[in-house]
């Protein structure tokens, strides 16, 4: 983080409670990690939505354990956003005024299907829910697109930008953000619903942060991406504290 210039990170869970039978990385994990460094750590609770308290364990997970958001796996949870059984989650959100970062795009974890994170999917719900803030990661990665027409139409929706890359961040970030779509539809049209990310640990944060500054963006619109719009994502929680802070989930 610190050779990344990367003050504050989004830490998610995992929760595929009906694979595994009980969580990868449970919300008590998330928050005895944010407790650790609470100034460097904002914790999302994840929840898998076919346990039938699935509800209770995310409002618990906000009001007691303090979390920030929710973090959720279409692809490998094997649900589609729009499902009426995914209604009472986004209640919960709605009510505590939390957001929601969804994985979209690709995902090449095992037992995961790419259907239920492409983009589209996500329309219905930013169009029924639009006082709902939601990320969509990756950028929605190969359907970079599909995510930029969400974003144009829906303001409730953010992205962040860390897309899987094969051998060399630079290339890929150039191959997707310059020539798959120009570099202006950020630059000018987007600009506040893109957030930083690099899907760390997976991807290495110093590498992604260097591929975001050799795009050739705006200052204005680098420092958008780098933290502004993560405090409009997060919609003021912990306002103060994150002022001037760049970001990685």
């Amino acid at each position: 983080m610190r050779l990344a210039g990367i003050e504050k990170m989004f830490l998610l869970g995992r929760d595929y409670s009906m694979e595994h039978g009980y969580p990868l990385v449970s919300n008590d994990d998330i928050k005895k990690l944010v407790d650790m460094k609470p100034n460097r750590f904002i914790g999302f609770a994840s929840v898998d939505p076919y346990v039938e308290n699935s509800a209770e364990k995310l409002k618990f997970a906000f009001e007691t354990l303090g979390l920030s958001g929710l973090a959720l796996y279409p692809s490998r949870q094997h649900f589609y956003p729009g499902d009426k059984k995914m209604d009472i989650l986004y209640d919960v959100c709605e009510m505590n005024n939390r957001p929601i970062i969804f994985h979209s795009g690709l995902s090449w974890e095992p037992n995961t299907l790419s259907k239920f994170g492409h983009p589209l999917e996500f329309e219905e719900l930013a169009n029924k829910r639009p006082n709902l803030r939601i990320c969509l990661t990756q950028f929605g990665w190969p359907w970079l697109r599909e995510t930029a027409m969400i974003l144009v139409k829906h303001r409730n929706v953010f992205t962040s930008m860390g897309s899987l890359y094969f051998d060399n961040a630079k290339e890929f970030f150039s191959q997707c953000f310059t020539k798959e779509i120009p570099v202006t539809w950020i630059d000018r049209s987007l600009r506040h619903q893109v957030m930083f990310g690099s899907g760390n640990p997976r991807f290495e944060q110093i590498r992604m942060a260097e591929a975001l500054n050799s795009l050739g963006f705006r200052e204005s619109t680098l420092e958008l991406i780098k933290w502004r719009n993560a405090e409009n994502f997060l919609n003021g929680l912990e306002e103060e504290s994150l002022r001037g802070e760049h970001f990685v989930y």
